[in-house]
């Protein structure tokens, strides 16, 4: 079995169709039989095609999956429940953002959104920062295909006390590696109070960093059935996985990485398609961080770096931001027994990003609030998908988001407390002076009758 991305183009659907039924429908047109999609993405609308990235799951006749049904899937929800306010904060992986596309620099917005909401629910992009995760008491930690399994209102979220964590690692060549990683577990169970036990992995899966045509951070892993094998055999005895695993990039990318300011994380989509695939096969919650290759890397003299990656050279395992989220993550349980769609009131994204999340929102109009200033490698106009009216806000930063989201939860249009003001909209309506769309002298009825057959 293997991990791996494939590019398509989609013809731009016509007005008026359900877009995420056409989406699935012509994606399942050219993958085959033995290939699952786990992961999708419109990297950029043109006046022809969407150009989209799939993160596929190759299985062998032998290996089904564990899949109740596709990430296309869509229940459309049926009412909003407004007793709560529940936003979900997105910041895609590997796809370069300003604000949350380095290590855990998401922390910040995340913190300021959940103090203007019940519940905030995020992904462990957005907060995971090494040794570091700031989320506050009201965030619900929630892996990237569970949120869009949320959007899409095919499960509910239940809220838990703690997670018994089991966490995975590849055996390393120097044992330095290993006891560091069983100190930082050990030093999460005394500081936050968790309870995990450790696996050490000998029988390895090949993960390789890649980059997509469009500079998204992807991958490729060989004979993940490993994972998933001891997976299997220990996970009834636990809630949540933690996985530190090798992630293959060139030696120099180490360097480069902190020293070159447009570079894309490179590990980050590796990770997200392995957390993905365990999430949707064995329906848990599960976080990612990599495995440090060499002392060599560890020991690299990188200087003062730019703030946004600064967690990552204070580490040696990355690993305590991971433990911390999956300590309380979410229970994933049936529609109607936890926290779903009917409950969230926003979805904040930066501007351009377009994923089943995206898509899920407008297919339930739900509020999207889309942030200019977190840009990013994705390309496509928001205002020309099937947005109704009033469901989208395009605001310049997370500050101008977190007005919004109070004018939302206060029910107070937007237009209201912004200057100059507009005129009313004023609608000359003629369907009172002839209700029934009839030609009075056509039919010889005068509009006193038309009037009274409508009272009628």
């Amino acid at each position: 079995m293997r991990l791996f991305e494939k590019e398509i183009k989609i013809p731009v659907a016509n007005n008026g169709i359900q877009l995420v039924q056409y989406l699935s429908d012509q994606v399942l047109n050219v993958i085959s039989e033995q290939d699952t999609p786990i992961r999708f993405v419109i990297t950029k609308t043109d006046s022809e095609n969407y150009h989209c990235e799939l993160g596929l799951l190759s299985k062998s006749r032998n290996q089904p999956l564990n899949l109740d049904s596709s990430i296309f899937s869509l229940k459309k929800r049926q009412y909003e429940n407004t007793k709560e306010f529940n936003c979900v904060l997105l910041i895609p992986t590997g796809i370069g953002a300003e604000i949350g596309g380095h290590c855990g620099d998401g922390n910040a917005v995340a913190r300021l959104i959940a103090t203007s909401c019940d519940t905030l629910i995020t992904h462990p992009n957005v907060v995971n920062a090494s040794d570091i995760n700031e989320m506050t008491e009201n965030t619900l930690y929630v892996e990237g295909s569970i949120i869009t399994r949320l959007l899409m209102g095919q499960l509910g979220l239940q809220k838990v006390r703690a997670n018994k964590i089991l966490m995975l690692m590849d055996e390393h060549e120097d044992e330095l590696f290993n006891n560091e990683i069983v100190n930082a577990v050990s030093s999460a169970r005394i500081s936050l109070g968790i309870s995990c036990d450790v696996i050490k992995m000998r029988d390895r899966i090949n993960s390789i960093s890649l980059y997509s045509g469009s500079g998204r951070a992807v991958g490729q892993v060989e004979n993940i059935e490993k994972l998933f094998g001891i997976v299997k055999k220990y996970i009834q005895n636990y809630d949540a996985i933690g996985l530190s695993t090798f992630i293959k990039v060139p030696d120099q990318f180490h360097k480069m990485y902190f020293t070159e300011d447009n570079m894309i994380n490179p590990w980050g989509g590796i990770e997200a398609m392995l957390t993905h695939s365990l999430s949707l096969e064995f329906n848990i919650p599960s976080a990612h961080s990599p495995m440090m290759s060499s002392r060599e890397i560890m020991d690299l003299e990188v200087g003062i770096v730019e703030p946004r990656k600064a967690p990552e050279t204070s580490s040696v395992t990355y690993l305590h931001c991971i433990l911390k989220g999956l300590h309380k993550s979410p229970k994933l349980v049936p529609f109607d027994k936890g926290l779903n769609v009917e409950d969230i009131s926003c979805l904040i994204i930066p501007y351009g990003c377009v994923g089943l999340p995206t898509l899920a929102a407008i297919e339930h109009e739900i509020p999207v609030i889309a942030v200019r200033e977190n840009k990013n490698r994705m390309q496509n106009n928001l205002e020309e998908y099937p947005f109704k009216q009033g469901k989208l806000f395009i605001v310049d930063n997370y500050l101008e988001a977190v007005g919004v989201m109070n004018a939302i939860k206060s029910g107070i249009s937007v237009d209201a407390v912004r200057r100059p003001i507009a005129y009313t909209n004023l609608i000359n309506d003629i369907s009172l002076d002839n209700p029934y769309n009839l030609s009075a002298e056509n039919e010889n009825i005068s509009t006193e009758k038309v009037l009274k057959k409508r009272i009628s």
